[in-house]
């Protein structure tokens, strides 16, 4: 009820208003059944103006921070978050990946709509970055379809540490549907997540035009806090 009055009342109509966000290729999103969304993930805005444009209502994997902020924006973020249906996510070890992973094939199983950035975090200046396999693990697993998504605009309109958003157009562009059948059973096998997992990274650069850096997102930002020279 929430999630539906903010989209359509409240959140959504003012958004359209302010970043007048052109669509590109909704036409392959599913308008039913289970299917993953995957996208870049550039900014904040990113969380807010994909569900916009879709017509069916689609849960994203959150980080958990989002959930546990401190004082009155921390709680209201919070708040924001829980009624809109999103999932928190511990990303602080493997079993906590392998619990995101449970999450998300609860979503799919009940056939509806998941969001999820494979990057595991924003892009800290606009690059895409290696993509964490567990988006093909629940392909797999669940045997759905991965409709790439691009979001191409947003790092402008707000990079990490912007809290206010400039008032800019938007392009959300999504591409076609990738099927994974032919790997059906295979969601054990490390080599054929991380083929997958490319795959799915190599068509979301295709609709971004982002230049693509083989290596974890989280490790570049990590090497680049503390001084250290970048590998690439």
């Amino acid at each position: 009820m929430f999630y539906q009055l903010m989209k359509h009342v409240l959140l959504g109509p003012l958004l359209r208003l302010l970043f007048r966000p052109r669509i590109e290729g909704l036409e392959h999103v599913p308008e039913e059944g289970a299917a993953i969304v995957a996208g870049n993930h550039l900014s904040f805005s990113d969380h807010f103006l994909m569900p916009v444009v879709l017509d069916r209502r689609i849960t994203f994997l959150a980080k958990q921070e989002y959930f546990t902020g401190p004082g009155l924006k921390g709680r209201l973020t919070a708040a924001f978050f829980r009624a809109a249906g999103q999932i928190p996510v511990d990303r602080s070890g493997k079993e906590a990946g392998r619990a995101a992973i449970r999450e998300g094939l609860g979503v799919l199983d009940r056939g509806e709509l998941l969001g999820i950035y494979p990057e595991g975090t924003r892009s800290h200046d606009g690059r895409l970055y290696k993509g964490k396999v567990g988006v093909a693990v629940m392909a797999l697993t669940a045997g759905v379809p991965v409709v790439p998504c691009a979001m191409v605009g947003t790092f402008e309109i707000q990079p990490p540490g912007k809290v206010v958003p400039r008032i800019r157009r938007v392009t959300i562009r999504f591409g076609e549907p990738l099927d994974f059948s032919r790997f059906a059973g295979s969601a054990g096998e490390r080599a054929v997540v991380r083929a997958v997992t490319d795959e799915i990274m190599y068509a979301i650069m295709r609709l971004s035009g982002q230049e693509y850096v083989d290596e974890y997102a989280a490790v570049v930002k990590a090497a680049g806090s503390r001084g250290d020279a970048p590998s690439e």
